[in-house]
């Protein structure tokens, strides 16, 4: 093989969004550098153009090029790979990533462009084959690397020898700038201890861990830099007290403004932590819980243990602290979970209230276990990425179609958080629980195609109003004014949808209330009495900061826990001085009189 010293190496990926950067590409690029490659990366999305995007990379001019690839880029990185080699033909093209370490062959197989596939966790392995093909040594034997000649090699997929310190921080000051608009993406420790047939954790075993002196050092430099979020991709970040319990002290002992989002396991917390957690900062820390059922029998098949009653103890206890942010996962799909096994689970983790419930589809991914026994299960699935579940022996594909607008529907009105206060009062009043309530919404929705176009904000706020006209016509007027309440509740109260009975119509309509109002503001002494702080200064602040609106129903009293919506005028004072809006009832006198 010819020796090609001082080769030019290009890596790069297609994201999934702009706000997404890759931690893969720094990893290989800072372990690779230290061995004296010239490395330049390069970061796009999928929705960039194909032809844009090779244009940038040819003008790079490398000789050799490396695409990290993963479910949601595979089929766009195998066409940008051949594109490449149709203007670079000389160039050496290097694939890695998760998409392509299980079934290398099948790539090699049906695309010629492509010389090399990387196994596994690919620092040592990369930084390997460079040095082969500089020197013009054979490649073919390194373990962890596949070719088209031989795939001795392609059983093997290494994990990293020696200590993870030993791989260099991946974030450097001068990469900052670009950056800042980017959730940044860190690990503490590689593997997972537990072994979940849907996750690629189950085809690996053992975690591995970063020492805290490297942690705390390189946390250091994201708080340093005023990064708004970083997003550790550990398996399970919470599986070792001794490891995580001294990260998350640190981290809630800092003055800063970061977000750091975790992956954890809820069962696990001990009353220790709990207690910590009540008195972390508000917005400091973010917990994506993985559920994806509460059937047993369809737990065990995926070798997953749930403790549910200390997850329902300790996800409401966390909850109502108020300051930690919540997102629990659902998994649509998953063996012996029929209809009504799934409506089950959605109910049972719908009640713990998360700021955030996803329901995911299950995808067969290559190399997990799920996918090994996909038979025994009858799955029909995507042939390619993203692998999804389309249907099997427990539900068909009419199912699944229904839970796929369901979910579509479930992230406009619950995930959006736009209708926090209407919700438990509007499935209450359907009285069969949160499941057959989304359900029968969902019915609705593509009844009339909205699962077929883009909504804004005010649109939601229609559909809601009509479905319940049409549902539950005998409370469309107390439901009217919840949706007024929830309105005011988000954004700033800056989306007021028209259609609503606001106690100011338009512009040119006459306020009511408004000579109550006026006077209300124009009595300091009174104001003060909600708003210590307050000072009058011109009309135009008042209405940037506060919303004064009268209710024909006391909403304020029902969400205080009277159990009936009672008919009562109510003045309710909104507040946006802060992040986030908050309300006050006035009092009678200091209004009405």
């Amino acid at each position: 093989m010819e020796r090609r010293n001082a080769m030019k190496v290009l890596l790069s990926t297609l994201n999934a969004k702009y706000i997404h950067s890759s931690l893969a590409l720094r990893y290989l690029t800072a372990f690779c550098k230290q061995s004296g490659q010239d490395i330049t990366v390069r970061e796009y999305t999928v929705n960039n153009g194909l032809l844009t995007v090779l244009s940038d990379m040819y003008a790079c001019q490398a000789d050799i090029i490396g695409l990290a690839c993963y479910i949601w880029n595979i089929e766009a990185s195998l066409e940008l790979a051949n594109l490449i080699k149709k203007v670079q033909p000389n160039a050496v093209i290097v694939l890695g990533g998760p998409e392509v370490t299980y079934q290398p062959e099948d790539i090699l197989h049906s695309n010629e462009a492509i010389d090399y596939i990387v196994l596994g966790e690919g620092e040592q392995t990369l930084t390997a084959l460079l040095k082969a093909l500089a020197q013009g040594e054979p490649a073919q034997n390194i373990p962890g690397v596949a070719c088209r000649s031989t795939l001795m090699a392609a059983n093997c997929q290494p994990q990293v020898v020696g200590n993870l310190d030993d791989i260099p921080f991946p974030y450097h000051h001068e990469d900052m700038v670009l950056l800042k608009d980017k959730i940044l993406y860190y690990e503490s420790s590689r593997g997972c201890p537990f072994s979940c047939q849907y996750c690629l954790s189950s085809a690996t075993s053992g975690v591995r861990f970063l020492s805290q002196e490297r942690i705390i050092s390189d946390l250091s430099f994201f708080i340093e830099h005023d990064v708004k979020q970083v997003k550790f991709v550990d398996r399970t970040f919470n599986a070792r007290k001794e490891h995580y319990f001294p990260i998350m002290k640190f981290l809630a002992a800092q003055t800063c403004r970061t977000n750091f989002h975790f992956e954890i396991a809820a069962d696990i917390w001990d009353q220790e932590v709990l207690a910590f957690l009540r008195d972390v900062p508000p917005g400091r820390f973010q917990f994506e819980i993985g559920i994806q059922s509460t059937n047993e029998q369809t737990l065990a098949v995926i070798k997953r243990h749930n403790n549910w009653s200390q997850i329902v103890d300790n996800v409401s206890q966390v909850r109502d602290y108020g300051n930690i942010h919540l997102h629990l996962d659902l998994i649509v799909g998953l063996p012996h979970e029929t209809i009504s096994e799934f409506a089950k689970s959605f109910n049972d983790v719908y009640q713990l209230q998360p700021a955030m419930l996803q329901i995911g589809f299950l995808k067969l991914l290559k190399g997990s276990g799920i996918r090994r026994t996909a038979v025994d299960h009858g799955y029909v699935y995507m042939d390619r990425a993203p692998y999804e579940v389309l249907a099997n022996k427990y539900l068909d594909y009419s199912q699944i179609r229904k839970l796929k607008i369901l979910e579509e529907v479930f992230e406009q009105v619950y995930n959006t958080g736009r209708f926090r206060y209407s919700l438990p009062w509007l499935i209450a009043l359907s009285g069969k629980g949160a499941f057959d309530f989304y359900d029968r919404l969902a019915c609705r929705w593509e009844q009339q195609g909205y699962h077929l176009v883009a909504h804004s904000a005010k649109t939601i706020y229609k559909h809601m109003a009509d479905f319940c006209a049409e549902v539950y016509p005998q409370v469309q007027h107390e439901y009217r004014e919840f949706l007024k309440f929830d309105a005011l509740m988000q954004e700033q109260g800056t989306v007021r949808p028209e259609f609503l009975p606001w106690n100011q119509i338009n512009q040119a309509a006459a306020d009511k209330w408004a000579e109550a109002k006026t006077a209300f503001w124009r009595d300091t002494e009174c104001v003060r009495r909600y708003l210590p702080d307050y000072e009058f200064t011109t009309w135009r602040d008042i209405k940037k900061q506060y919303h004064i609106e009268v209710f024909t129903v006391d909403i304020p009293a029902y969400l205080r826990g009277n159990e009936d919506l009672t008919w009562r005028e109510t003045a309710v004072l909104f507040s946006y001085q802060n992040a986030k809006p908050s309300y006050q009832v006035i009092n009678y006198d200091d209004f009405w009189s």
